[in-house]
């Protein structure tokens, strides 16, 4: 793929339900020309292919898992009582789409 376009901009703009203004678009061609140089530089590294790739920053990372202690739940009428609103054993909340 070649380099970004503000149509390529503007079409990805619209595909996300979003509009940019000229300005908006332009800033994000300049970051994008910003990770372009970057790209470049890293693919410029000697022998960058020969790089096996990490599976974690640490070599060395261990971790531990703690037990998993089963516990008493509060009671949902405890937990129903700070909700305004409520049908059941349900909390109602605005609807928020369409």
């Amino acid at each position: 793929m070649g380099k970004f376009t503000s149509e390529m901009v503007d079409d990805y703009a619209d595909k996300l339900l979003i509009g940019l203004t000229k300005e908006e678009n332009q800033m994000v061609l300049d970051e994008f020309e910003i990770i372009d140089k970057n790209i470049d530089i890293i693919n410029d590294i000697p022998n960058i292919e020969k790089v096996e790739p990490m599976t974690h920053a640490l070599d060395d990372f261990e971790y531990e898992l703690r037990e998993d202690i089963p516990e008493e739940s509060i009671p949902i009428d405890d937990l129903l009582r700070n909700c305004d609103e409520k049908a059941g054993d349900e909390i109602e909340v605005p609807r928020m789409v369409g």
